[in-house]
């Protein structure tokens, strides 16, 4: 009768015995691999330090905490169209751009940013008469990244801190002509010129 301990066959029973540690080996090694493969930590690929590029951070780190320095942010009144047909409402946005060398951070929330259209010296329209819930919004700008703030359709209406709760009446339009500008803070924006049918 063949045991675990003495097994019976045509072959001597250390034949056996060595069968028996080789399937009991693979069985293991069969084991040690799965374990493995559960328990290694998932991550990226460590990355070899570009020598060049950590000696330049430390002779010249950057601080994305630090304010934009005067004359390094680059603002640019922005409309989807130059000419706009009867009835069409543009839309107007800002991009910003730092065109310094360094990360740095700026105030780029609604308590900054005011829009004016005029049309010859008349002002018709200030995106501050009757803002409400302004916010500072800090952003933080790397250099020559623009980012642009979430366009706003202008309704063509006059506005005016004294009628922030009645109809506004409507601007001229059939081909008149006007501008946009844009101030973030101190800083100012290009004119951009556009029409009205």
């Amino acid at each position: 009768m063949s045991t675990f301990r003495n097994p019976v066959g045509p072959q001597p029973s250390n034949v056996y015995w060595r069968r028996r540690l080789v399937v009991g080996l693979l069985l293991l090694a069969v084991i040690v691999i799965i374990i493995l493969l559960f328990i290694q930590p998932r991550g990226e690929t460590p990355k070899t330090p570009n020598v060049k590029e950590t000696n330049s951070q430390s002779e010249a780190p950057t601080d994305p905490d630090a304010a934009c320095a005067a004359g390094v942010v680059e603002l640019e009144a922005v409309t989807d169209k130059s000419t706009y047909a009867a009835g069409e409402n543009p839309m107007i946005h800002l991009t910003v751009t730092n065109t310094g060398a360094t990360s740095c951070t700026i105030n780029a929330g609604t308590t900054q940013q005011e829009y004016l259209i005029t049309s010859g010296d008349e002002l018709y329209w200030n995106s501050k008469d009757c803002q409400s819930d302004a916010v500072d919004a800090p952003v933080i700008l790397e250099p020559n990244v623009p980012q642009s703030t979430n366009p706003i359709a202008w309704d063509r209406t006059r506005s005016s801190p004294t009628t922030c709760d009645t109809d506004r009446p409507m601007v001229p339009a059939g081909g008149a002509s006007y501008h946009l500008n844009i101030n973030l803070g101190d800083l100012k924006s290009n004119d951009v010129q556009f029409i009205l049918n």
